[in-house]
């Protein structure tokens, strides 16, 4: 069964993928890896009002949870124009950068969303290694952003 077809199965459907908010490409392919450019909440090519702000101030640990999966399904969009989710090897990194107060120290907990997701969506091959950062600001006052490096056939 091809991801997309397990995707429908599992309910999950994929927002068409998000245009850059600058001068860069979105996915870069060197040898058989892929690195994702930042990856933001967008919906709709907006940033939601109930994404933005920062965890430890405005923003509850759940929603910022939603931000990150939101996040992921906008990136998976992307993997899936630029080279088909079938070409998909695994996924080998998430990155997330957690917009945060000083004091905020659970960035673990707001990327296992994301982490989840990803394991639903490509099972075994979901499984990554992972990096979380708190951030003083991200773009557009975003309260979360991830990068993935993806190996690809």
């Amino acid at each position: 069964m091809s991801i997309i077809d397990s995707l429908k199965e599992k309910g999950i459907t994929l927002p068409p993928a998000p245009k850059p908010l600058g001068v860069y490409q979105p996915a870069v392919k060197t040898g058989n890896l892929v690195f994702l450019s930042g990856i933001l909440p967008l919906v709709d090519g907006k940033l939601p009002a109930e994404y933005t702000g920062k965890l430890g101030f405005n923003i509850h640990i759940d929603n910022a949870g939603k931000a990150v999966q939101q996040s992921i399904l906008n990136a998976v969009s992307i993997l899936n124009e630029y080279y088909g989710l079938d070409n998909i090897v695994r996924i080998v990194r998430l990155a997330g950068h957690i917009s945060c107060t000083p004091a905020f120290n659970a960035h673990p907990a707001v990327l296992n969303p994301a982490s989840e997701l990803l394991g639903r969506i490509f099972g075994d091959n979901g499984v990554h290694a992972r990096l979380a950062l708190g951030a003083v600001s991200l773009p557009l006052d975003s309260c979360v952003e991830i990068e993935l490096i993806v190996e690809v056939k």
